[in-house]
């Protein structure tokens, strides 16, 4: 019997015992008059193993088996209670009817919103998992992190979740798909970046065909034993998982490598995750623009508006032949409506109100989910879940890493990085920049010192040829003033620059200080390099080989290269596409 059936007597739908607790905020599971429940949890007995029924032991992982359903002559068997918090009572074993309930559910902050067709989901099925019962966490299976993460997500600051579905061909019904020998590449790949205030997030897609640098990866084997498997250079961003036996582990740091934002914590699932999850929602409503046939992803639909789960979801998210380019960056577009779509639906009050939802979305995501070793258990979920549930899903913005078509092909198979675009997209990640316009709890703008610093760009500004600048190094790193005066000298105009070698000390921040008179020359340098004001330095100017008063400029460890800017950017760049997950869109 599964857990649902506790308790099961008198025809009462085992959903209908899970109570809100008003003083907890929790789920609890109330039984009949006739199953008293101990305030406590026994401790589990490999007695009661023993003792259960043949084929009752709930299969593989050794989870504890739920009790079989009571008979009428026997004596009530004994069902641990809901925990309880210290302070709170225990309700009288005779009282009947419940207690009442808060208008304002607290379970509502438990559900998460976040991005990926398979392990984007899980986020918010495992915070929903705390409310049912521990048990839950022998679903979990977890793998080292080999030291590729943070260690963890903070309460306090900005969370970063890489979510990763495999093409793992496992579980029932999923052989007939594609390549049924695949060892589970990195097949859908989304980083989930949450704003530290909790106002707002980013889901960015990575292609699984974009063209990457697979860095070394110190990897835990599955017999514990440690090896470093060696990196590859130019190769499909798949690979860095399944392939040369490569864990969860080497997809995070690739993806650092690529983006130069470390993961925090990563997730993993294969096919099952969409079949059971959508399911367990009662469904998805997706919404199609044209009639689909798709041969290959089994996936038909007519023209219009539909409800989809299990089989005919996994069909959905896989179809990429059928809609768009045909390509798997038309699939991501397909993918990430989907998400949008599943995201309201998990939000609504049809799935947050409901214990038998919710229980089958614990189950569900729970045994889909392979976490990290830093996230193992229901307590750092639901943690998890409480942080990323304060967030509202109008904020959260669907995105792809901006690519082009790799021009060493002649028949076009896969994607390089657009170094004109992507990197301001990484930045606004790193810098924690929202996608989408928010109410920020405090804005910068209104500061006394920050009005100060923007006032010293603005002014008359002089000639590239007439500034004058010697160039540190300040903490960058080695090379960069040698390769910052050549730019400035053979691309900006700046001549009369020269390199002063390292900086008597290393700076957080890249600098300009300049004498007052200089203001106009310190305006055009750092319109060329795209220095921020709170970079420009007002003090002394020092004298160059000339004999001229010069300014100097000290390159901190900021400094991310010759030409590119040191300004936050406050804006996505029209070429890049995104949406947010509170918008209905088809499939085209």
């Amino acid at each position: 019997m599964d857990a649902q059936g506790r308790g099961r007597a008198d025809n009462i739908d085992p959903a209908d015992q899970w109570v809100l607790n008003p003083d907890t905020g929790e789920y609890e599971l109330r039984l009949s008059p006739s199953a008293p429940q101990s305030a406590v949890p026994g401790p589990r007995r490999a007695a009661s193993r023993a003792a259960a029924p043949a084929g009752a032991s709930g299969g593989a992982r050794g989870r504890t088996a739920a009790p079989e359903r009571e008979s009428p002559k026997e004596a009530p068997e004994r069902v641990p209670g809901p925990r309880r918090r210290r302070g709170v009572p225990e309700e009288p074993p005779n009282r009947r009817g419940r207690r009442p309930v808060k208008k304002k559910s607290k379970a509502k902050k438990v559900l998460l919103w976040t991005g990926g067709v398979m392990a984007f989901v899980l986020v918010g099925t495992a915070a929903a998992a705390y409310l049912y019962l521990e048990h839950l966490n022998d679903n979990i299976t977890a793998v080292s992190d080999d030291g590729a993460s943070t260690g963890g997500f903070s309460k306090d600051k900005a969370i970063n979740i890489l979510l990763i579905g495999t093409d793992k061909r496992t579980g029932s019904g999923n052989k007939g798909y594609g390549d049924t020998d695949s060892v589970g590449h990195a097949d859908t790949t989304i980083l989930l970046h949450v704003s530290k205030d909790r106002t707002n997030a980013t889901a960015l897609s990575i292609p699984r065909d974009l063209i990457v640098d697979v860095p070394d990866c110190p990897t835990t084997m599955e017999d514990g034993t440690k090896k470093v498997i060696r990196g590859e250079d130019g190769v499909r961003f798949n690979t860095s998982l399944g392939q040369e036996e490569r864990t969860p582990s080497c997809t995070v740091r690739t993806v650092t490598e690529l983006t130069g934002i470390q993961a925090d914590n990563f997730m993993v699932a294969d096919f099952n995750a969409v079949k059971t999850l959508t399911t367990a929602v009662g469904g998805v409503e997706v919404c199609l623009a044209k009639d689909i046939d798709d041969q290959d992803s089994h996936l038909k639909l007519s023209k219009g508006t539909h409800t989809i789960e299990g089989e005919q979801a996994l069909a959905f998210v896989r179809t990429r032949h059928s809609v768009g380019f045909g390509g798997d960056l038309s699939r991501i577009e397909i993918q990430q409506q989907f998400l949008g779509s599943l995201m309201r639906k998990l939000k609504s009050n049809d799935t947050l109100t409901s214990p038998t939802k919710m229980i089958k979305l614990a189950e569900a995501g729970t045994k889909a989910l392979t976490v990290d070793s830093k996230l193992d258990s229901i307590t750092k979920l639901k943690d998890l879940g409480l942080e990323l549930g304060k967030l509202n899903v109008k904020n959260l913005t669907f995105t792809t890493v901006p690519v082009l078509d790799n021009p060493a092909e002649k028949v076009k198979a896969t994607v390089v990085v657009n170094t004109s675009t992507a990197p301001t997209v990484f930045q606004m990640i790193k810098d924690d920049v929202s996608f989408t316009e928010v109410k920020q709890k405090a804005k910068e703008s209104k500061s006394a010192a920050a009005a100060e610093a923007a006032a010293r760009l603005k002014g008359t500004k002089s000639a590239a040829s007439e500034v004058r600048v010697q160039v540190m190094n300040g903490g960058a790193p080695a090379g960069s003033a040698q390769e910052t005066l050549n730019w400035l000298q053979n691309d900006e105009g700046v001549t009369k620059s020269e390199n002063a070698g390292n900086a008597p000390e290393e700076l957080s921040n890249t600098t300009l200080e300049y004498d007052p008179d200089q203001a106009d020359q310190a305006r055009r340098l750092a319109d060329i390099m795209g220095l921020p004001g709170t970079a420009l330095k007002p003090g002394k100017s020092v004298t160059n080989a000339q004999g001229l008063p010069t300014m100097t400029l000290t390159l901190g460890k900021d400094f991310k290269g010759a030409g590119v800017s040191l300004t936050a950017a406050t804006k996505v760049p029209d070429s890049v596409q995104k949406s947010t997950a509170d918008k209905v869109q088809c499939a085209k």
